[in-house]
């Protein structure tokens, strides 16, 4: 029998830049900070080397950024909830700043702006080039623990969910000190992050296996557009899991893609080149290797010298892998990066189950569509991670017991091993439907001897429903459908296990 604990206030669980912003915006409300994992660790946040996209130069308007969020959306973007984000996302830069993250400024002292791809104007506030996400978590972390109404806990593993009759959700269950919490709260906030850790080659910390996508879609939360998953085009190929990052920034600076034998190829795949949406590059750099050719980033000429300074993450990571970027292009491969889909929410993060609210890369807003814009994710989590917690603060729990938990198993090692490889090979850059048959069977079999498991669950999630859209979209290419002819959102519940569509 677990343990059972109550807590007066929100639980969130993880602590990635959604999910303490969520903590933040809570008071004077409790917030219990949830996560296996020491505080700027085990979350993509942290990892972020971009910056954050906020229309804060002279020269720019939210109506702008958001005009090129829709565009880089394909056509799966929710205009409402884009021009939102674009509307709060200059304040939500400032609040960081004002917490101490240290970006970037020009001599005037303004935000010093970066140009990325499918952006329309430079508005990447970064931190010493390469650092915004490390620079931000410090900030932000720093003052959480300085929060009075702000309580973490390091330790605890997400296992589970609480139920109650009317299919709310009551609370928590934890893995804390090897034995199984049940921990009910007024309120519950999902920030796990993404599903890198599906992927043999990806740039997000391992553990992140899609576990509160799974439990909230086992509860019977409605679901969106899992099939588009986010390739970065230019992680750096040493041979290291997870793959280190070779930021947009280098290509925003002018660096070049460039083959084996020296050519540089963009300009054969894309009119904007190596500023081209983030799938397309990754396309080109896949094609480029499976012909033989290799892609390398050639910053020689862009950066050279200047590196150590100005990218000093990207050239600690290349030369812990033999190479001098100042010298010698960057091996490159395409690595999964960042899920669109997740569990759907509206504007205040809420779920469509009483008393669940999700923020953050688990969360499916309509903001990214089919492919998000570039550094959209930080002021995403910002911006939605704030308000869940101020919705969250003011929810008032339905009275009722809990009916049932709903539990997860971890998948063994070799089997996830397995699973990460299956993953790259049939639902990553290119897809068709032999291969996602495939993916589909290998998880079949393993849920025969492995019972529901978060992997398996969300990994099913996004076979299946990359299987049934038939065309290729955004994130999402299609071999076998390479046409657009399905301009809607996929929404999907599960039902006894069952997989339901639901009309968009």
């Amino acid at each position: 029998m677990a343990e059972r604990r109550h807590f007066d206030g929100v639980l969130i669980v993880g602590a990635g830049l959604a999910g303490l912003s969520a903590a933040l915006a809570a008071a004077p409300t409790r917030a219990l900070v949830l996560t296996g994992a020491p505080l700027a660790k085990g979350c993509s946040s942290a990892w972020a080397q971009g910056g954050m996209a906020a229309a804060l130069g002279v020269d720019d308007l939210p109506a702008l950024h958001a005009v090129d969020t829709v565009q880089a959306g394909a056509g799966l973007v929710d205009p409402v909830m884009a021009a939102l984000l674009a509307a709060e996302g200059p304040d939500a830069v400032r609040r960081l700043a004002a917490l101490g993250a240290p970006f970037d400024r020009t001599g005037d002292g303004d935000f010093a702006q970066s140009l990325e791809a499918a952006h329309s104007r430079a508005r990447v506030a970064r931190v010493k080039g390469d650092q915004a996400g490390r620079g931000i978590m410090d900030a932000v972390v720093r003052s959480v623990l300085s929060a009075g109404h702000v309580e973490v806990r390091t330790d605890a593993v997400l296992r589970g969910l609480l139920q109650q009759p009317d299919g709310g959700i009551a609370g928590v269950v934890v893995q804390m000190d090897g034995r199984l919490v049940e921990i009910i709260g007024s309120a519950t906030i999902l920030a796990t992050g993404g599903i890198g850790g599906l992927y043999e080659v990806t740039t997000t910390p391992a553990e992140l296996q899609g576990d509160g996508l799974a439990l909230a879609a086992l509860a019977g939360a409605r679901i969106g557009d899992p099939e588009f998953v986010q390739f970065h085009p230019t992680a750096i190929d040493i041979g290291r899991d997870p793959a280190p990052l070779a930021t947009e920034a280098l290509r925003g600076e002018g660096a070049k893609l460039i083959n084996r034998a020296g050519e540089a190829f963009m300009d054969a795949y894309h009119p904007d080149a190596e500023l081209a949406p983030r799938d397309v590059v990754a396309r080109a750099i896949h094609a480029e290797r499976a012909a033989g050719r290799g892609a390398f980033l050639d910053a020689r000429t862009a950066v050279g010298a200047h590196f150590p300074e100005a990218f000093p993450a990207v050239f600690a990571a290349c030369l812990s892998g033999g190479v001098d970027p100042r010298r010698e292009p960057i091996p490159v491969v395409p690595a999964c990066h960042y899920h669109m889909g997740g569990i759907v929410t509206d504007a205040e993060g809420a779920t469509t189950l009483p008393g669940l609210f999700a923020a953050g890369e688990c969360a499916s807003t309509g903001v990214h569509g089919a492919n998000r814009l570039a550094s959209n994710s930080l002021v995403e989590a910002a911006v939605f991670g704030a308000r869940a917690g101020r919705a969250a603060a003011t929810w008032t729990a339905a009275p009722g017991k809990v009916l049932h938990r709903i539990l997860l198993n971890p998948l063994a090692e070799p089997l996830l091993q397995d699973l990460r490889r299956a993953m790259s090979t049939n639902a990553g850059v290119l897809r068709d439907a032999a291969g996602l048959l495939e993916l589909l069977a290998l998880i079949d079999r393993m849920e025969l001897n492995q019972g529901p498991c978060g992997a398996l669950i969300a990994a099913r999630l996004v076979a299946a429903c990359a299987l049934a859209r038939q065309e290729s979209r955004g994130g999402h290419y299609r071999s076998d459908y390479p046409g657009q002819v399905q301009p809607a959102r996929t929404l999907i519940t599960l039902k006894g296990g069952v997989m339901e569509s639901l009309a968009a």
